[in-house]
């Protein structure tokens, strides 16, 4: 197992300079100055001002000087500095954004499994029923509203009608605030991961370690517990896994909304302001989360089966 997980950290390297090279040449290729966007109306080619600004940020160096320099930094730790945030550190920035869009994603996220996953094992022990049909329908239903719709609803109800809740900002995890997002968008959610726990559930049920657990006399309930849900649960930790992963850069709508400030606003914001240093950070943190996030699904999957083994 350690061989196997060592292995696979070795190619985190190679990964994250394939995907900042590609996106670094990405940065020079398209169209925008960003020294442009900084000056605005203010902004002419040959002057003194945009020529301090391209010495500043090393703009004015051939296209691998800049690559080399960046990645040495960033080996150090050292994203660059912010173009529209001028003074400010891409690193530090980031890691405040990403850490309020986590706390967002994981009160969305168990939402969405505390609900998903057992209305999809309930629905799947009522195949045949007409709860299977109806209870499938409604989720989807509600998956099918999109977020420009719902979070204006959920406004509408529990703050401008009752005036339960405040309309928008933010406070922390532990602020009411923050159950608007978290309804918005843990809801749609809901009806993918039922009906993924529902198909891996009725495939596990059909199995022959099944029939076999219960022609040994085990109990319905120890049946369902120790044998069905563990089975079923194996292919739904990938999709957890990565949906960990995407928890960085997810939910930017339902951010630009509310008010909230989020990573997936900053880094909306940078692509229309041609802020290439915050989106670099950004697309090498959701890289090295994905390559973790698997990693870590692939560990989860062979204490989940004894069978699994990695060499």
């Amino acid at each position: 197992m350690w061989i196997y997980i060592a292995r696979r950290l070795l190619w985190l390297p190679f990964l994250l300079l394939a995907v900042s090279l590609v996106t670094f040449a990405m940065g020079r290729i398209v169209p925008g100055d960003p020294v442009q966007v900084m000056l605005g109306a203010r902004y002419e080619p040959d002057s003194q001002v945009t020529k301090n600004l391209e010495a500043q940020f090393g703009l004015d160096k051939p296209f691998a000087v800049q690559y080399v320099n960046y990645v040495w930094d960033a080996l150090h730790g050292d994203f660059g500095e912010s173009y529209r945030y001028r003074g400010r550190a891409v690193g530090p920035l980031l890691a405040q954004k990403m850490w309020v869009s986590f706390r967002i994603n994981i009160a969305a996220m168990i939402l969405t499994v505390g609900i998903g996953l057992p209305l999809g094992f309930w629905i799947a022990h009522h195949q045949g029923s007409w709860k299977d049909p109806v209870t499938v329908s409604f989720t989807v239903v509600i998956m099918s509203v999109p977020i420009m719709v719902s979070v204006p609803s959920v406004l509408w109800v529990v703050c401008l009608k009752t005036d339960l809740l405040p309309c928008s900002g933010w406070g922390g995890f532990w602020d009411v605030r923050i159950i608007v997002p978290a309804i918005t968008m843990g809801l749609p959610g809901i009806a993918g991961m039922a009906r993924m726990m529902r198909a891996s559930t009725l495939d596990v049920m059909g199995q022959d370690f099944i029939r076999t657990a219960h022609a040994k006399g085990l109990s319905s309930i120890a049946v369902d517990f120790r044998h069905v849900l563990k089975n079923a649960m194996i292919p739904i930790v990938t999709i957890l896994a990565f949906a960990l992963a995407g928890m960085l850069g997810t939910g930017f709508i339902v951010e630009q909304i509310l008010g909230i400030p989020g990573v997936g606003r900053l880094v909306i914001e940078a692509i229309w302001q041609r802020d290439y240093p915050i989106i670099m950070g950004a697309t090498l943190i959701g890289a090295s989360a994905f390559v973790i996030a698997n990693l870590l699904a692939d560990i989860a999957y062979s204490f989940m089966d004894p069978r699994i083994r990695y060499n």
